[in-house]
């Protein structure tokens, strides 16, 4: 007989369930543009409509490896985060204040 994922879910123990959500923190901290649309539930068409584009527009922004700040911040902004760049060194990060606004 099948069982409800939510059941499984539920029995889990304490151990697990930390486990589980430290391995959810690492794979939100770094991933693709279009893996962090699907997290967010929006589909490239409910996207596009939020940013006034097309669905290929979407699409084709995704798959992007140079893009305009201001453009990535309207994506951002489009799922409801902000965008903040951070620039890593040796001896620590710095928020770089340049691109904000």
């Amino acid at each position: 007989m099948a069982k409800k994922f939510a059941d499984l879910v539920a029995r889990r123990s304490l151990e697990s369930q930390a486990r589980v959500d430290v391995l959810l923190k690492k794979l939100r901290a770094e991933m693709p543009l279009h893996e962090l649309r699907q997290a967010q539930a929006l589909s490239q068409e409910n996207l596009a409509k939020t940013l006034h584009v097309n669905q290929a527009a979407i699409s084709k922004m995704e798959r992007r490896t140079d893009m305009y700040i201001s453009t990535l911040r309207s994506y951002i902004r489009a799922m409801g985060g902000e965008l903040e760049i951070i620039a890593t060194f040796p001896e620590g990060q710095v928020k770089i204040e340049n691109f904000s606004r």
